[in-house]
């Protein structure tokens, strides 16, 4: 297909990594369907919202996009829902959206050639029905849309039933691919000429590799030992699974990145409990220890809810010494928000609105204060970014560094940066959630 009569889409992406990388295999699919990708809504024939259904009224927020594409329906123009809401919502999509031609959810995009063809043929197609399969990794077409970092996902799904969280009921149970397939699909990226992968998964550290032949520290090893990887991220890690021999890969390759996003959510072991997070905080602070004592100055983020049902003031105060105890270097903050199936909606003593409001200020007013003092130490030292942009009203280059930390800087003549290579950079500066620098010769 060529020219005006090319089939077109617009694809819009909202939620973590992993759906990024699932709108990746989207796109790859539907091009090799012989689709070309528009950057408006207007331009497109079909129109696909990739949706997260993580955040509080994930759904309301679905059916009020919907609602606004439908006057688009005159021109003619179709409309799919993708991702954790469609999965979640199924069939009902369909009752409120009558607009709407596709439902499909994150384990079947590799049955989207055929739902394409019923589609296309006036009929509505649904994928709904495989969140246990094994096949649902790498579509055979995945389009890398970032330029220098490439994402393979090694685990889908979640086995831990957080009280709070949707996941284990949107993505299915855990599922792992084999250690081989990962270790080919990173050979290839190379051959692409990609130099920094993460891997990805709901649970990242709970993989299990389905051959027996290496475990998540292992493959972790193994990426990070294959010729022309210069990185190598992971995330979401869970505590439960974190043990001693992923710090110990960290310290051994060099590639591994040092940096954990290792989630507490809370720093109240009743909490925990109530969260069903399968540890305490002592067990926490545990592998936070063997962090601290490696040998490679390992940077700590995490993820905090705030008003969970039940949470007392002293339990809140509890995450208060944990930020300070543990020194995060960045912390994504969340206020909680009942969603659809959890065992937390059954929970009473529902903290208000207003307070947890003001609980959600006073961690981030915290933190921002320790991110302060993290920052300062940085300053003299020179460190290694990814060069992954410029800002030109700044005239500056954006980069990130090993720790995951923003870092900008200035070059001169020959020592211009370019996007995608690496950078030796002096800090200078810094700021609460960036580093300033300029780049050594």
């Amino acid at each position: 297909m060529s020219g005006d009569s090319q089939k077109t889409f617009y694809l819009e992406t909202f939620g973590c990594q992993m759906n990024v990388h699932d709108s990746e295999k989207v796109i790859g699919t539907l091009v090799q369907q012989g689709y070309r990708q528009v950057e408006t809504v207007e331009q497109a024939d079909l129109i696909l919202y990739n949706t997260c259904s993580i955040r509080d009224k994930a759904e309301q927020k679905v059916f009020h996009r919907l609602a606004d594409f439908k006057k688009l329906q005159s021109q003619g123009k179709k409309f799919g829902v993708l991702g954790c809401v469609a999965q979640q919502e199924g069939d009902r999509i369909f009752e409120r959206a009558p607009h709407v031609s596709l439902v499909c959810g994150s384990a079947s995009y590799r049955n989207l050639p055929e739902m394409l063809v019923q589609i296309e043929a006036g009929k509505r197609a649904t994928g709904l029905d495989d969140r246990q399969t094994d096949e649902c990794f790498e579509t055979e077409f995945t389009a890398r849309t970032n330029p220098y970092r490439g994402y393979i996902t090694i685990i889908e799904g979640c086995d831990k039933f957080c009280a709070y969280c949707v996941v284990p009921f949107t993505r299915g149970k855990e599922r792992s691919r084999t250690s081989d397939s990962v270790l080919e699909e990173a050979r290839q990226l190379v051959d692409l000429g990609y130099s920094e992968i993460q891997l990805l998964g709901q649970n990242v550290n709970s993989y299990k590799d389905p051959a027996g032949k290496r475990s998540f520290a292992e493959l972790l090893a193994a990426v990070g030992e294959v010729p022309g990887i210069k990185r190598v991220r992971f995330t979401t890690s869970h505590p439960r699974d974190f043990g001693r021999d992923i710090v110990e890969a960290i310290d051994a390759v060099p590639a591994l990145c040092d940096h954990v996003h290792l989630p507490v959510q809370s720093g109240s072991t009743r909490v925990l409990g109530a969260m069903q997070r399968l540890y305490t905080r002592e067990q926490y602070l545990e592998r936070i220890g063997w962090m601290k004592s490696a040998k490679r100055e390992i940077s700590i983020t995490t993820d905090v809810i705030v008003g969970f049902p039940g949470e007392t003031e002293a339990d809140f105060v509890e995450t208060l010494t944990l930020l300070e105890e543990v020194g995060y270097d960045s912390v994504f903050t969340f206020k909680y928000s009942p969603r659809p199936n959890t065992p937390a909606l059954k929970l009473d003593d529902a903290i208000p609105d207003q307070e947890k409001a003001r609980r959600l200020e006073v961690v981030m007013a915290k933190q921002r204060e320790i991110q302060i003092a993290q920052n300062k130490r940085h300053i003299g030292t020179v460190r290694e970014v990814m060069v992954e942009g410029r800002n030109d009203l700044r005239a500056q280059w954006i980069g990130r560094t090993s720790q995951n930390k923003t870092l900008n800087f200035t070059a001169s003549g020959p020592a211009m940066a370019k996007v995608g290579t690496y950078a030796q950079v002096r800090i200078l500066s810094t700021f609460p959630n960036s580093l300033l620098g300029e780049m050594v010769v």
